[in-house]
């Protein structure tokens, strides 16, 4: 009988230990995905995978909340169902151990309401896009105040591309020479 947890963070810059914390305790295995999207299916997460490759009867799996196994209801209700039918107990911060009947109905609303967030998180992203596209059609700024819809352009890439070609120079060379990063070299030069 295991004590297992589960966290999962969708971007890079984010932490898992907010998580961590609030689960509380000590567990024997820890399952983590960072940088993984809730839209992105359980068991094609590495993490998520080998959890259910590990769990055995009478296991328990704690998690912070509902929306950590992912944004997709169907896919959340499967992942429960499959874990309840593995004999493994699912416990949610705030609700407590998921059992079969009311259980599962609790996890389709929540299930429901965190596939809903995704959509509304999808609409948010397009709105702030299309205010951006209008302001800079306007203004030439964007409703942010910057210059442009995607990554600033930290250097003019003919000059990079010109410059450690005439000079035979590499790319870390290149990359002092513009006060760039080498990554930002190596996008440069692919452009041709």
């Amino acid at each position: 009988m295991s004590r297992i947890c589960y966290l999962r963070v969708s971007t890079a810059d984010q932490s898992i230990e907010a998580q961590r914390t609030a689960l509380g305790g000590s567990f024997d295995r820890e399952f983590v995905d960072e940088g993984v999207s809730g839209a992105t299916k359980a068991m094609d997460r590495p993490g998520f995978a080998a959890l259910m490759n590990y769990v055995r009867d009478g296991d328990t799996v704690y998690l912070y909340a509902i929306d950590r196994l992912g944004r997709d209801a169907l896919d959340i209700q499967t992942v429960i169902r499959s874990l309840i039918a593995k004999g493994v107990t699912v416990d949610v911060v705030g609700l407590g151990p998921i059992g079969k009947g009311v259980g599962e109905l609790v996890v389709a609303v929540l299930a429901q309401i965190a596939d809903m967030e995704r959509e509304r998180i999808k609409e948010r992203c397009s709105a702030g896009r299309a205010a951006a596209r209008a302001s800079l059609a306007i203004t030439g700024k964007t409703h942010r105040g910057k210059a442009s819809l995607g990554r600033p352009v930290a250097a003019d890439s003919r000059a990079v591309r010109e410059w450690r070609t005439a000079n035979r120079a590499s790319i870390a060379a290149t990359a002092a020479h513009f006060d760039v990063s080498p990554a930002t070299v190596k996008r440069y030069c692919s452009v041709a």
